[in-house]
């Protein structure tokens, strides 16, 4: 194995130009910076090959067929090179990495996903730190698992999200600790990796079949509901209100979500709330959820209860089989809470 790290640019504003129509991906432009900085090409930094893909998008037009493209990619060239830095748009950064996770199964290389808030090749920019610490983590062969690296911190890619539209401090692991703290020191929290897997390297593609996210908000009807949930939805996130209450003296709306679940959407039910876990034995207002066929979500994000919901229906299993799966922890996505003795 070569000890280079794989460059794969997605698109994103880290390689982006100005255009009289605003920022938009420049084919090159990347290697052509890169190439020119010699913070690059001393002893630290890791030997590198860098790809742009064809179709450089915008992370907003990112979508599970892309996140498929990525992890067909990393496996190609898996084999062959040390640790992978995906270079991806910010704004759905973390649906990706939460996504690669689970299907990038066996993992036991770095795959780090950065990007920047503003173009390197602007004058004054975050891309070329972040990009150079990105290489230097995916070339360290000391972590084994899907990360986040942004402004100074390594996350666990599936307990990432996006918190700052503009700052440099984009990114933030609500419920898991950093799995690194880079500053003058490159200090990896060895206790919060996942140790390297046992099995070997497989990569699993996600299904592209419909899955949604819907938010609860006060007024939220059953008719709604049934309008998100209706064939040929397979899977629902409900971001519901604190430990996973929605309401419950509406008997339109818990029909509406019995109707869906006894039809095979598996329902995921996670809080709105940044930090926290769900708790459906808390309220009535969750219990009556459960009751009518929604699961708990845990502390997991949006973006991995989306992720992971597409990565096992992408394995052909059945809507109970998925069920019991999104309640386990598969790659670190979610805690469960302990279980209280028997009294």
């Amino acid at each position: 194995m070569s000890k280079t790290v794989y460059v794969a640019y997605t698109g994103g504003t880290i390689g982006m130009s100005r255009t009289p129509d605003g920022y938009a991906p420049d084919r090159g432009l990347l290697e052509r910076v890169l190439r020119g900085l010699p913070e690059l090409h001393g002893d630290q930094v890791p030997a590198f090959v860098i790809r742009d893909y064809a179709d450089l998008k915008d992370s907003a037009d990112m979508s599970p067929a892309d996140w498929n493209d990525i992890g067909a990619d990393i496996a190609a060239h898996y084999d062959d090179h040390a640790g992978f830095v995906i270079l991806h748009g910010t704004d759905t950064m973390a649906y990706t990495a939460s996504a690669l996770s689970f299907m990038l199964e066996g993992l036991a290389k770095p795959v780090i996903l950065t990007g920047s808030q503003i173009p390197i090749g602007e004058v004054r920019n975050d891309a070329r730190n972040n990009l150079v610490t990105a290489l230097m983590l995916a070339g360290s062969g000391g972590v084994s698992e899907v990360c986040l690296y942004f402004n100074g911190q390594l996350l666990r890619g599936n307990r990432s999200t996006k918190v700052h539209s503009v700052g440099f401090d984009a990114f933030a692991s609500p419920n898991y600790p950093a799995l690194g703290d880079i500053g003058i020191e490159i200090e990896i929290h060895t206790e919060r990796l996942r140790r390297p897997p046992a099995g070997p390297f497989r990569f699993a593609p996600a299904s592209t079949e419909p899955v949604a996210a819907l938010r609860i908000f006060p007024g939220i009807t059953g008719d709604v509901i049934r309008n998100i949930a209706k064939p040929p939805l397979r899977g629902l996130v409900l971001e519901a209100y604190g430990v996973g209450n929605a309401p419950s003296h509406d008997p339109d709306l818990l029909a509406a979500l019995r109707e869906a679940s006894e039809r095979g959407v598996v329902i995921v039910d996670v809080t709105q709330c940044i930090r926290g876990s769900v708790d459906l034995t808390s309220y009535a207002a969750g219990a009556r959820l459960a009751g009518v066929g929604v699961i708990s979500g845990f502390d997991m994000t949006v973006e991995a209860a989306l992720g992971k919901l597409l990565y096992l229906l992408g394995r052909g299993l059945s809507p109970d089989e998925v069920a019991r799966a999104m309640q386990h922890d598969l790659c670190g996505e979610l805690t469960r809470p302990p279980v209280p003795p028997m009294a």
